[in-house]
C-alpha cells in the first residue's frame, strides 16, 4: 500500500514537473520575444505573448531581465553543443575556429538566434561582454597548451571580443559583410593570438560541418 510519504513525494515531483513546464514554457516566450521585439520589451508584451499574465511571469522570474537572461544563455548553451558537432570545447584551435566561424551563418542555421542577436547588437558592451564571457575560458585553454600565448592574455580576449563583436555588428546590422567576408576578416584578426597569416587562412579554410538540427 502506498504510504503518506510515498503520496507526498508522488505530489511533490508532479509539483516540480508543473514548475519546469511553466518556467520551460515562459523562457521560449521570452526567446520569441527578444527575437521580435528586442530586450526593451515590456513585461506587458511578454505576458501577452506568452498568453499568462505578469503575476503568473513574477511567480518564476524575479523580473523580465532575468527571464530573459535564463532565455538568451539557454540558447546560447544549447548552440555551443551544437556548434562544436561533438568535439571537445576548447579541443583545438580548429575546433575553436570552426565554432565561431558558425556564428556568422545563424540566418541559416538558426535563425530565431539571429534576430536576437540582431536586436541585441543594439547594445554594444553587453555583446562585447557575452562574447568575452563565452570566449575566455576557450582560449585560456587554448594557451595552457601552448597553442596561442599567454603572454597579455587579458588584453588579447579583450581585443578579441572588440573585433568578434564588430564583425557580428557588420553581418547582421549593418549588414556590410557577408559570412565568408566575415570570416576572411575574422582571419586577419587572429594575429591578436599571434597566428599567422598563413595558418589563419588555413583555419579559415577548413570546410564547414554543420551537425543536423533538431
Amino acid at each position: 500500500m502506498a504510504t503518506t510519504k510515498d503520496a507526498e513525494k508522488f505530489s511533490a515531483g508532479r509539483q516540480a514537473a508543473y514548475t519546469a513546464r511553466n518556467r520551460a514554457a515562459l523562457l521560449k516566450a521570452g526567446q520569441e520575444v527578444l527575437a521580435e521585439i528586442g530586450p526593451g520589451a515590456t513585461i506587458e508584451q511578454l505576458a501577452t505573448h506568452a498568453q499568462v499574465s505578469p503575476t503568473t511571469i513574477y511567480k518564476y522570474f524575479s523580473s523580465k531581465e532575468v527571464l530573459f537572461a535564463e532565455g538568451l544563455d539557454q540558447l546560447w548553451r544549447e548552440w555551443v553543443v551544437w556548434s562544436y558537432n561533438g568535439a571537445a570545447p576548447a579541443s583545438s584551435l580548429e575546433a575553436v575556429m570552426d565554432s565561431a566561424r558558425k556564428l556568422y551563418w545563424l540566418n541559416e542555421t538558426h535563425p530565431l538566434f539571429a534576430r536576437i542577436l540582431r536586436n541585441m547588437l543594439s547594445n554594444p558592451a553587453f555583446l562585447i561582454a557575452a562574447v568575452k564571457g563565452g570566449g575566455t575560458a576557450a582560449f585560456q585553454a587554448l594557451a595552457k597548451q601552448e597553442v596561442i600565448p599567454e603572454q597579455n592574455f587579458e588584453e588579447r580576449i579583450i581585443l578579441w571580443s572588440y573585433c568578434l563583436a564588430g564583425l557580428l555588428t557588420a553581418v547582421y546590422v549593418n549588414e556590410e559583410l557577408t559570412p565568408q567576408e566575415a570570416e576572411v576578416a575574422m582571419g586577419i584578426g587572429l594575429s591578436i593570438w599571434g597566428i599567422s597569416e598563413a595558418k589563419a587562412k588555413k583555419l579559415m579554410s577548413r570546410p564547414l560541418v554543420f551537425a543536423p538540427l533538431k
